[in-house]
């Protein structure tokens, strides 16, 4: 099913409760004058805005109050709009296109009133833009934030150029062999030869070779020909692509520190002491990106082999940068090299969207040209499996996930990042091969990473193991069976289950909060919290890392002492952290402090999600807090919150539970990971 329908369907369960925490909804009265129901002409606005972004749901029946909340008012003749529904967005003059069938629209009864929920989903680039009134220019939306925004006649144009299958075909007729650097196309000449020696398209003259590779083109109908648009990216000289392409920009820096500032110690522009096209940059940049590289070499019977997986890695984001850009758009090709991660910034958005790109089989490249030249060196995978083939490389050194995304401001832009920081340290998988000995050897790449997780979060889950691995979700499940069955893992539950190392016990919330062994004290005023170590001190009792069953896999879950900090935070020797448990524990000063943090939240009921997210982190950074206290603080509903934000949090990796063997219980509790909270934006 679609995922927009399946969101469709889970808004009408909870009612109202997550009008107000998303975006991507967009509520209307759509009651006319004389109340009955009438379709209201900003809905027509919102269509097009959804489609041509990432989708959304529209819910007519329902007013906004001024002061962000909710009220239903409900729609008399709901027959009768649904049938102006489809009778309008069929008709051509109004919107150019239809992308939805009945099963996008949908009529519920909540709290007695009728409503009628519209799910739209982002349309294929072929079929955008969706715009209005007959004419593309200066009636075709976008969302952005709450809003839905024209989109300027520029962006318009670049979205029906989109529409062609392949952008780099184009004759430049009157662009010919003496706008080429030629020394860029003798030397991809040669390497063409080195890998395949015997091929007939080394005894070609410089045209025809071109022309085979599809540099150059022929119009056979009118007679015209020159070079390509590919032809000239690849091997033109630097003036003359800018003729052609006055976008045109490609960028490599070299940053010394692991930090987001532009200060370099090395770069590469076109800068008139070399052609600047695109086959030179990536000799140039390649060569540097894998320049004191420090990965192990593999053998291969007793062969060392130069190609580890990760400059396949490398080699095909670089790759994939190129061939994907869009070089009509304002952004520059930019490649970034730091201590801690390597980016790679193209202009132009994703042709698929990200989930589909991501699982790799399905490739639209807005290059082909340029990608079958790659290819015919040996440089640039299948269709479809360059990021596969970037994900599994990164995975293989347990380093953090590739972070893919999208960007429209300042200029439609698609950014990757891969991040050398580990997913878990090194000296987990030696502790795990003392604790199983040899069998521990005898495992897959998949089954360690399950049981390093498992050591490292006290828990996994197939669902956990799905966000950071590239297996099929069957596969998954067969490695975790085996892990069961071979005693490396205990299974709990069924449907969903939670798999703990053998031999330990997981941390719940009844081992932390029990009234029985709670102590009366807080601790006075002499007494320090110092984060930075994650201790709390009191009369020289500490919590430390060590002591913390979760993060150690212990075992010795005896009850735990508890105190208050003095924040009036809820202190366990079985947590690592302190806890916010009841925000009417907290000191006045410290509550105040929260509200202030949560200030938009709380003063305003709808945000967009980058700020709710950004809000939920900073709250969270160097404490634990139950889902009922971060409710209140940003004035939300626990459900609402958990199933809009924390989960999809927790799934990205930037959110840790303090129980996670019982992720729903009514007393969880979360944290902040600091290490995802200084993504670079290149």
């Amino acid at each position: 099913m679609n995922w927009i329908i399946q969101k469709m369907d889970q808004l009408i369960i909870s009612g109202l409760d997550d009008l107000q925490e998303d975006i991507d909804i967009e509520c209307k009265l759509a009651s006319g004058k004389d109340g009955k129901g009438r379709i209201p002409n900003s809905l027509w606005e919102t269509y097009s805005a959804f489609a041509n972004t990432n989708g959304g749901i529209i819910v007519l029946g329902v007013k906004e109050l001024s002061s962000g909340q909710f009220e239903l008012q409900g729609i008399d003749n709901i027959n009768q709009l649904r049938a102006d529904f489809f009778n309008t967005i069929n008709n051509s003059s109004k919107v150019n296109k239809n992308i939805l069938s009945d099963r996008y629209v949908r009529e519920a009864e909540i709290e007695g009133k009728q409503l009628l929920f519209i799910a739209v989903p982002r349309a294929s680039r072929r079929q955008q833009p969706i715009y209005l009134n007959n004419n593309p220019l200066n009636n075709t939306y976008i969302r952005q934030n709450e809003g839905d925004y024209k989109l300027d006649d520029d962006s318009v144009k670049r979205m029906l150029a989109e529409q062609v299958d392949i952008r780099d075909d184009q004759i430049l007729v009157h662009y010919g062999i003496e706008d080429l650097a030629m020394e860029s196309l003798q030397s991809y000449r040669q390497r063409y030869s080195n890998l395949k020696p015997h091929a007939e398209l080394n005894d070609l003259d410089n045209i025809e070779f071109l022309r085979r590779i599809g540099a150059y083109g022929i119009n056979r109908e009118t007679g015209e020909h020159g070079l390509t648009r590919a032809g000239l990216l690849m091997f033109g000289m630097h003036h003359v692509i800018n003729d052609v392409f006055p976008n045109y920009m490609v960028d490599y820096q070299e940053r010394p520190r692991a930090k987001t500032e532009a200060r370099w110690v090395d770069r590469v522009v076109p800068d008139g002491s070399w052609s600047g096209n695109l086959y030179d940059f990536y000799r140039k940049v390649y060569t540097k990106l894998v320049q004191d590289l420090k990965i192990p070499f593999e053998l291969k019977d007793g062969v060392r082999q130069e190609d580890t997986p990760i400059h396949i890695a490398l080699r095909e984001a670089l790759v994939n940068c190129i061939v994907h850009a869009d070089y009509t758009d304002r952004a520059s090709v930019l490649i970034v090299k730091r201590p801690d991660m390597f980016g790679f910034r193209n202009p132009g958005l994703m042709r698929v969207p990200l989930k589909v790109a991501l699982q790799g089989g399905e490739s639209d490249c807005r290059n082909r040209k340029l990608h079958q030249m790659f290819r015919l060196i040996n440089v640039g995978e299948q269709a479809g499996s360059g990021i596969p083939k970037i994900l599994s490389g990164w995975q293989s050194q347990h380093w953090l996930p590739p972070y893919l995304r999208e960007k429209r401001e300042p200029n439609n832009q698609t950014l990757l990042e891969l991040t050398m920081i580990d997913l878990f340290p090194q000296e987990t998988m030696q502790r795990l091969a003392v604790q199983f000995g040899s069998k521990f050897k005898l495992l897959n790449e998949e089954e360690r990473v399950a049981l390093a997780i498992a050591k490292i979060e006290g828990v996994v889950t197939h669902t956990r193991l799905q966000a950071i691995s590239t297996s099929h979700s069957v596969d998954i499940s067969r490695n975790l069976q085996h892990l069961v069955k071979e005693g490396f893992l205990n299974s709990t539950g069924g449907r969903g289950a939670v798999y703990t190392l053998s031999g330990t016990e997981v941390l719940k919330p009844e081992d932390v909060f029990d009234n029985t062994h709670r102590l009366s004290t807080v601790i006075n005023e002499g007494s320090s919290v110092i984060n930075e170590q994650s201790t709390v001190i009191n009369e020289g009792s500490s919590v430390t890392n060590e002591d913390s069953s979760v993060i150690n896999g212990r075992d010795d879950l005896g009850k735990s002492n508890q105190v208050r900090d003095a924040y009036g935070r809820f202190c366990s020797d079985k947590l690592e952290l302190p806890i916010i448990d009841n925000i009417d524990k907290l000191t006045v000063e410290y509550k105040m402090h929260l509200y202030e943090m949560a200030g938009e939240a709380r003063n305003k009921q709808r945000l967009a999600r980058s700020i709710m997210e950004n809000l939920i982190l900073q709250l969270c950074e160097d404490q634990f807090i139950t889902l009922v206290s971060l409710a209140k603080i940003l004035k939300r509903k626990p459900e609402s919150l958990r199933r809009s934000y924390l989960t999809k949090l927790i799934k990205d990796q930037r959110l840790s539970l303090a129980f996670p063997a019982t992720p729903t219980h009514e007393r969880q509790a979360y944290r902040s990971n600091l290490n995802l909270l200084t993504r670079s934006e290149n």
